[in-house]
C-alpha cells in the first residue's frame, strides 16, 4: 500500500504563478521609481535620457534639507525614547509570573498597533490641543511625544520576542551567585538581549521616518518632515525630484537592513 503523500506547498497548482504574480505587482512599482528618479526629463511617465539632475536639484533644496534634518532628528529622538520603555515594558511582561489583567496590559502596549493611525493622529490632536490652550507652547516636542508613543510597540514586539526565547538558566545561575538585579541585567540580560533591542530600535527608527499621518496631524506650521514635504509636493506639481529623494529613503531603509543581518551575525 503506497503510503499518502505530504502536503508540499511548491506543489500546488497556480501557486507559482501567484507568487510571481504578488511579487511582480510589489517590486515592479519600486523598480520604476527608482528607474525614473535618473529621467532627465520633468515627466515621471516619459523617459527622456539618464541623468542626476534631480539628485542635485533635491541636494540644493533648502526645504529638502531642513526637512530631512528634522525627520532624522525625529526618527533618532523617538526611536531611542521608545526602544527604553520597550525593554522596561518587555522586562515587565516576561521576567514575572503571569498575573491577573496580564492580557490588558499586552494590550494597552499594543493599542497603537490595533487601532487605526488616523484614530491615534486625531486622538492626539486633540489632546494636544488642550494642552497648548493651557500653555500656549506650540513648539516641536508634540512631534518627538507622539511619535515615540506611536513606534513603542514596534520596539516592543523584537525586544519581548527575544526575551521569551533567551535561557533563563543564565540569569538565574548569575543571581545565585549573588549578582544584584541591575548587575545581572547589564552583566547576563543586556549581551543576550542586544540583537533584539537593534532590531526594535530599527524597526521604530523606520516607522518614524516614514509616517505621515501622525505627523500631518500633530505638527504646526513650519514642521514639515520629509514624507509631509513630499506630500505636499504631490499636491502640486509632481517632477522627479520626489523619485529622488524617495530612492534615498529606500537606499537608507535597505542599508539598514544589511548592517543589522551583518550585526546579528557577528553577534551570533
Amino acid at each position: 500500500m503506497a503510503e499518502p503523500k505530504g502536503f508540499n506547498v511548491k506543489k500546488q497548482y497556480g501557486f507559482t504563478t501567484i507568487a510571481v504574480l504578488c511579487f511582480l505587482l510589489l517590486y515592479t512599482p519600486i523598480i520604476l521609481l527608482v528607474l525614473y528618479s535618473f529621467n532627465a526629463g520633468t515627466s515621471i511617465a516619459i523617459w527622456e535620457g539618464f541623468s542626476w539632475r534631480w539628485y542635485v536639484s533635491a541636494w540644493d533644496n533648502e526645504q529638502v534639507k531642513a526637512a530631512a534634518l528634522r525627520s532624522l532628528w525625529l526618527a533618532i529622538v523617538a526611536s531611542a525614547v521608545a526602544t527604553s520603555v520597550a525593554v522596561l515594558a518587555a522586562l515587565a511582561t516576561t521576567r514575572r509570573a503571569p498575573y491577573k489583567g496580564q492580557t490588558l496590559v499586552f494590550a494597552i502596549i499594543n493599542q497603537p498597533l490595533m487601532v487605526p493611525e488616523i484614530v491615534t493622529a486625531v486622538a492626539l490632536l486633540i489632546f494636544f490641543a488642550l494642552i497648548k490652550n493651557y500653555t500656549g507652547y506650540t513648539g516641536g516636542a508634540y512631534l518627538f511625544v507622539a511619535h515615540s508613543a506611536f513606534c513603542v510597540p514596534f520596539a516592543y514586539m523584537p525586544i519581548r520576542a527575544r526575551l521569551q526565547g533567551m535561557d533563563l538558566t543564565l540569569e538565574q545561575a548569575a543571581s545565585d551567585l549573588y549578582g544584584t538585579p541591575l548587575r545581572v541585567f547589564r552583566k547576563v540580560t543586556l549581551p543576550l538581549l542586544w540583537p533584539g533591542i537593534l532590531a526594535g530600535a530599527m524597526l521604530a527608527f523606520v516607522i518614524s521616518l516614514d509616517d505621515v499621518v501622525i505627523t500631518e496631524f500633530v505638527k504646526a506650521a513650519g514642521q514639515d518632515t520629509l514624507p509631509t514635504y513630499m506630500l505636499g509636493q504631490l499636491r502640486r506639481v509632481v517632477t522627479p525630484e520626489v523619485n529622488a529623494i524617495s530612492t534615498v529613503l529606500l537606499a537608507i531603509s535597505v542599508t539598514m537592513v544589511i548592517v543589522y543581518f551583518i550585526l546579528n551575525q557577528r553577534k551570533n
